[in-house]
Protein backbone atom coordinates (compact mmCIF):
# COMPACT_ATOMS: atom_id res chain seq x y z
CA UNK A 1 0.00 0.00 0.00
CA UNK A 2 2.88 2.39 0.63
CA UNK A 3 4.16 1.98 -2.93
CA UNK A 4 0.66 2.63 -4.27
CA UNK A 5 0.55 5.74 -2.10
CA UNK A 6 3.69 7.06 -3.80
CA UNK A 7 2.16 6.38 -7.22
CA UNK A 8 -1.09 8.07 -6.17
CA UNK A 9 0.71 11.27 -5.12
CA UNK A 10 2.52 11.43 -8.45
CA UNK A 11 -0.74 10.97 -10.36
CA UNK A 12 -2.56 13.81 -8.58
CA UNK A 13 -2.76 17.29 -10.15
CA UNK A 14 -0.62 20.25 -9.16
CA UNK A 15 -1.26 21.69 -5.73
CA UNK A 16 -2.86 25.10 -5.24
CA UNK A 17 0.13 26.11 -3.11
CA UNK A 18 2.25 25.89 -6.26
CA UNK A 19 0.67 29.16 -7.39
CA UNK A 20 1.78 30.89 -4.19
CA UNK A 21 5.27 29.41 -4.46
CA UNK A 22 5.52 30.51 -8.09
CA UNK A 23 4.78 34.06 -6.97
CA UNK A 24 7.35 33.89 -4.17
CA UNK A 25 9.95 32.37 -6.51
CA UNK A 26 9.43 35.12 -9.13
CA UNK A 27 7.87 32.69 -11.59
CA UNK A 28 5.09 33.23 -14.12
CA UNK A 29 2.01 33.21 -11.87
CA UNK A 30 -0.54 33.31 -14.70
CA UNK A 31 1.19 30.33 -16.32
CA UNK A 32 1.16 28.52 -12.96
CA UNK A 33 -2.57 29.13 -12.45
CA UNK A 34 -3.25 27.89 -15.98
CA UNK A 35 -1.26 24.68 -15.44
CA UNK A 36 -2.92 24.00 -12.09
CA UNK A 37 -6.38 24.61 -13.55
CA UNK A 38 -5.73 22.32 -16.52
CA UNK A 39 -4.35 19.48 -14.38
CA UNK A 40 -7.22 19.81 -11.88
CA UNK A 41 -9.84 19.65 -14.63
CA UNK A 42 -8.17 16.58 -16.13
CA UNK A 43 -7.68 14.88 -12.74
CA UNK A 44 -11.02 12.99 -12.57
CA UNK A 45 -10.10 11.18 -15.79
CA UNK A 46 -6.30 11.07 -15.76
CA UNK A 47 -5.62 10.23 -12.10
CA UNK A 48 -7.67 6.98 -12.09
CA UNK A 49 -6.27 5.92 -15.47
CA UNK A 50 -2.66 6.60 -14.47
CA UNK A 51 -3.04 4.81 -11.12
CA UNK A 52 -4.69 1.86 -12.88
CA UNK A 53 -1.91 1.77 -15.49
CA UNK A 54 0.96 2.01 -13.00
CA UNK A 55 -0.42 0.05 -10.06
CA UNK A 56 -3.11 -2.35 -11.25
CA UNK A 57 -0.82 -5.38 -10.98
CA UNK A 58 -0.35 -4.69 -7.24
CA UNK A 59 -3.89 -3.73 -6.22
CA UNK A 60 -7.37 -3.72 -7.69
CA UNK A 61 -8.08 -0.18 -8.89
CA UNK A 62 -11.71 0.87 -9.23
CA UNK A 63 -11.30 3.43 -12.03
CA UNK A 64 -15.00 4.36 -12.08
CA UNK A 65 -15.05 4.72 -8.30
CA UNK A 66 -11.97 6.93 -8.35
CA UNK A 67 -13.53 9.04 -11.09
CA UNK A 68 -16.67 9.61 -9.01
CA UNK A 69 -14.63 10.22 -5.88
CA UNK A 70 -12.38 12.83 -7.47
CA UNK A 71 -15.41 14.59 -8.91
CA UNK A 72 -16.84 14.82 -5.39
CA UNK A 73 -13.53 15.88 -3.88
CA UNK A 74 -12.43 18.46 -6.44
CA UNK A 75 -14.58 19.57 -9.35
CA UNK A 76 -17.97 19.72 -7.61
CA UNK A 77 -16.70 21.87 -4.68
CA UNK A 78 -14.77 24.09 -7.10
CA UNK A 79 -17.88 24.43 -9.29
CA UNK A 80 -20.05 25.33 -6.31
CA UNK A 81 -17.51 27.92 -5.21
CA UNK A 82 -17.30 29.39 -8.70
CA UNK A 83 -21.08 29.67 -9.06
CA UNK A 84 -21.48 31.11 -5.57
CA UNK A 85 -18.78 33.69 -6.19
CA UNK A 86 -20.36 34.62 -9.53
CA UNK A 87 -23.88 34.97 -8.16
CA UNK A 88 -23.36 36.62 -4.77
CA UNK A 89 -19.65 37.40 -4.73
CA UNK A 90 -20.18 41.15 -4.39
CA UNK A 91 -22.37 40.95 -1.30
CA UNK A 92 -20.78 42.02 1.99
CA UNK A 93 -21.94 38.95 3.89
CA UNK A 94 -20.35 36.66 1.33
CA UNK A 95 -17.06 38.56 1.49
CA UNK A 96 -17.04 38.20 5.28
CA UNK A 97 -17.59 34.45 4.96
CA UNK A 98 -15.00 34.24 2.18
CA UNK A 99 -12.35 35.84 4.40
CA UNK A 100 -12.53 33.00 6.95
CA UNK A 101 -12.62 30.13 4.46
CA UNK A 102 -8.81 29.71 4.15
CA UNK A 103 -8.67 29.13 7.90
CA UNK A 104 -11.56 26.68 7.69
CA UNK A 105 -9.83 24.81 4.86
CA UNK A 106 -6.55 24.52 6.77
CA UNK A 107 -8.41 23.34 9.89
CA UNK A 108 -10.34 20.69 7.93
CA UNK A 109 -7.13 19.46 6.25
CA UNK A 110 -5.39 19.28 9.64
CA UNK A 111 -8.29 17.21 11.02
CA UNK A 112 -8.15 14.83 8.04
CA UNK A 113 -4.38 14.41 8.33
CA UNK A 114 -4.63 14.02 12.11
CA UNK A 115 -7.29 11.34 11.73
CA UNK A 116 -5.21 9.42 9.19
CA UNK A 117 -2.06 9.68 11.31
CA UNK A 118 -3.95 8.41 14.36
CA UNK A 119 -5.26 5.51 12.29
CA UNK A 120 -1.83 4.40 11.03
CA UNK A 121 0.28 5.19 14.12
CA UNK A 122 0.19 1.58 15.40
CA UNK A 123 1.38 0.34 11.99
CA UNK A 124 4.22 2.90 11.91
CA UNK A 125 5.31 2.00 15.44
CA UNK A 126 5.27 -1.72 14.65
CA UNK A 127 7.15 -1.18 11.37
CA UNK A 128 9.96 0.66 13.14
CA UNK A 129 12.18 3.61 12.26
CA UNK A 130 13.74 1.91 9.23
CA UNK A 131 10.50 1.93 7.22
CA UNK A 132 9.82 5.56 8.13
CA UNK A 133 13.32 6.62 7.06
CA UNK A 134 12.90 4.66 3.83
CA UNK A 135 9.66 6.52 3.12
CA UNK A 136 11.38 9.85 3.81
CA UNK A 137 14.09 8.97 1.28
CA UNK A 138 11.57 7.84 -1.36
CA UNK A 139 9.43 10.97 -0.94
CA UNK A 140 12.55 13.16 -1.06
CA UNK A 141 13.67 11.58 -4.35
CA UNK A 142 10.14 11.68 -5.78
CA UNK A 143 9.76 15.39 -5.08
CA UNK A 144 13.31 16.44 -5.98
CA UNK A 145 13.21 14.61 -9.31
CA UNK A 146 9.91 16.36 -10.04
CA UNK A 147 11.48 19.80 -9.56
CA UNK A 148 14.56 18.84 -11.58
CA UNK A 149 12.55 17.29 -14.44
CA UNK A 150 10.26 20.32 -14.69
CA UNK A 151 13.21 22.70 -14.89
CA UNK A 152 14.94 20.48 -17.47
CA UNK A 153 11.78 20.47 -19.65
CA UNK A 154 11.74 24.27 -19.53
CA UNK A 155 15.36 24.31 -20.64
CA UNK A 156 14.65 21.81 -23.40
CA UNK A 157 11.97 24.05 -24.92
CA UNK A 158 13.94 27.26 -24.44
CA UNK A 159 11.54 28.91 -22.00
CA UNK A 160 12.56 31.98 -20.05
CA UNK A 161 13.69 31.71 -16.44
CA UNK A 162 10.29 32.61 -14.96
CA UNK A 163 8.53 29.86 -16.92
CA UNK A 164 11.25 27.32 -16.10
CA UNK A 165 10.78 28.05 -12.41
CA UNK A 166 7.02 27.73 -12.80
CA UNK A 167 7.16 24.39 -14.62
CA UNK A 168 9.62 23.07 -12.05
CA UNK A 169 7.29 23.99 -9.19
CA UNK A 170 4.17 22.70 -10.96
CA UNK A 171 5.75 19.33 -11.71
CA UNK A 172 7.29 19.04 -8.25
CA UNK A 173 4.38 20.17 -6.07
CA UNK A 174 1.48 17.73 -6.21
CA UNK A 175 -1.92 18.06 -4.56
CA UNK A 176 -1.06 15.97 -1.50
CA UNK A 177 -4.36 16.87 0.17
CA UNK A 178 -6.24 15.23 -2.69
CA UNK A 179 -4.03 12.14 -2.47
CA UNK A 180 -4.75 11.89 1.27
CA UNK A 181 -8.49 12.25 0.65
CA UNK A 182 -8.50 9.61 -2.11
CA UNK A 183 -6.42 7.12 -0.13
CA UNK A 184 -8.42 7.46 3.09
CA UNK A 185 -11.87 7.83 1.52
CA UNK A 186 -14.18 4.91 2.47
CA UNK A 187 -15.65 5.14 -1.04
CA UNK A 188 -12.32 4.65 -2.83
CA UNK A 189 -9.32 2.92 -1.17
CA UNK A 190 -10.16 3.38 2.54
CA UNK A 191 -6.49 2.89 3.46
CA UNK A 192 -4.72 5.01 6.02
CA UNK A 193 -1.46 3.25 5.18
CA UNK A 194 -1.75 4.37 1.56
CA UNK A 195 -2.07 7.97 2.73
CA UNK A 196 1.26 7.95 4.62
CA UNK A 197 3.42 8.94 1.60
CA UNK A 198 1.06 11.84 0.83
CA UNK A 199 1.26 13.05 4.44
CA UNK A 200 5.07 12.98 4.36
CA UNK A 201 4.98 14.62 0.91
CA UNK A 202 2.79 17.47 2.19
CA UNK A 203 5.21 18.11 5.05
CA UNK A 204 8.39 17.97 2.98
CA UNK A 205 7.62 19.46 -0.44
CA UNK A 206 8.11 23.12 0.56
CA UNK A 207 11.33 22.32 2.40
CA UNK A 208 12.59 20.36 -0.60
CA UNK A 209 11.76 23.32 -2.87
CA UNK A 210 14.20 25.46 -0.90
CA UNK A 211 16.89 22.77 -1.30
CA UNK A 212 16.14 22.34 -5.01
CA UNK A 213 16.29 26.13 -5.40
CA UNK A 214 19.99 26.02 -4.56
CA UNK A 215 20.60 24.03 -7.74
CA UNK A 216 17.88 25.35 -10.03
CA UNK A 217 17.86 29.09 -9.25
CA UNK A 218 14.34 29.03 -7.87
CA UNK A 219 15.09 30.30 -4.37
CA UNK A 220 12.10 32.38 -3.16
CA UNK A 221 12.44 36.15 -3.09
Amino acid sequence: YLSIGIILVGCCPGGVSSNIMSYLCRGDVAYSVGMTTASTLLAPLMTPLLVWWLADTRIEVDVAGMFRGILLITLIPVGIGFLTNTMIGKKKTFKNIQSIMPGVSVTCLALIVGGVVAQVTPQLVNSGAELFLLMLCVVFLHNTLGYATGYWIGNLFGFNTAKKRTISIEVGMQNAAQAIAIASSPFIFNSGEMAIPAIIYALLMNVILLIAGTFMDVTPA
